[in-house]
């Protein structure tokens, strides 16, 4: 059914994986990168083994409006886009007393701001096609709970939560779904586990002892991505190994396994 996507933030991690994802669904794939040009041409050479044509572009997504210029660049070059993935996002680790405005305004600015950029360009190509269409959000377990030294971040994936929700009322009418995938710990670069094997690294706070995959990560967005997923819109799909159910906090924080038995 769709034959076009474009995933922000796909030189690495889970937006690496989801390229991936599509190209094997199908699709031709925009990918985009930060700072990692040869990060984002491995992405490509990875859909090019699944047959499909890949396109690459730098953004900048505090680049508002340049990075929804992006978007409309890549649109022309893939002859359209179908199925649009923000994936791009950043974040810090410093309590909120301490948190200067300007690196505030830099991860809302590229978590939210340049999220809602590109997300609008994605949606009025998607109208004007009259085709339908997919957008997804990666979010996290944040834009369900916060976490100590997250203000800026935690703030931002509640808001893009949010402008998921609303675009899928306003779309919808156009056949065009809006979800968000909103995992929690994932063994990428973000997370200081380039490369690492989630399976073999132990997270005692979380209910499945472990880090997610960026691939298990993916599989969930192509699905929301994929015809079969029509009736899904407005949702948050939490993807956490069961960590929110423990609190983002003792999710990562805990250092056994003595929770698991009753006091």
């Amino acid at each position: 059914m769709f034959s076009t996507a474009i995933v922000t933030g796909s030189d690495s991690g889970i937006g690496r994986a989801t390229a991936v994802a599509l190209a094997a669904a199908g699709m031709d794939v925009g990918i985009t990168w930060h700072a990692d040009k040869a990060g984002a041409e491995k992405t490509a050479a990875e859909v090019h083994a699944h047959g499909r044509r890949a396109v690459v572009a730098h953004l900048d997504a505090t680049d508002v409006p340049g990075c929804g210029d992006v978007i409309d660049q890549m649109a022309d070059q893939l002859g359209g886009v179908d199925v649009f993935v923000n994936n791009s996002g950043t974040g810090a680790s410093t309590l909120m007393l301490d948190t200067s405005f300007d690196e505030w305004r830099s991860i809302v600015a590229t978590d939210l701001d340049g999220a809602f950029v590109c997300i609008q360009r994605a949606a009025r190509r998607m109208v004007d096609s009259r085709r339908g269409g997919r957008i997804v959000a990666v979010t996290s377990v944040h834009e369900h709970q916060p976490r100590v030294g997250s203000a800026p971040y935690a703030a931002a994936k509640h808001g893009l939560g949010g402008l998921i929700k609303t675009v899928a009322l306003e779309l919808g009418q156009y056949g065009i779904t809006a979800n968000s995938v909103a995992p929690g710990e994932v063994a990428t670069p973000m997370t200081g586990q380039t490369d690492e094997n989630p399976h073999s690294t132990r997270r005692p706070g979380v209910p499945l002892g472990r880090p997610g995959d960026a691939r298990e990560i993916a599989a969930v967005v192509a699905f929301l991505a994929s015809a079969e997923c029509s009736y899904v819109t407005g949702a948050s799909w939490v993807v956490d190994g069961g960590m929110l159910h423990m609190g983002p906090q003792a999710g990562s924080h805990l250092i056994s396994d003595d929770w698991r038995q009753p006091r």
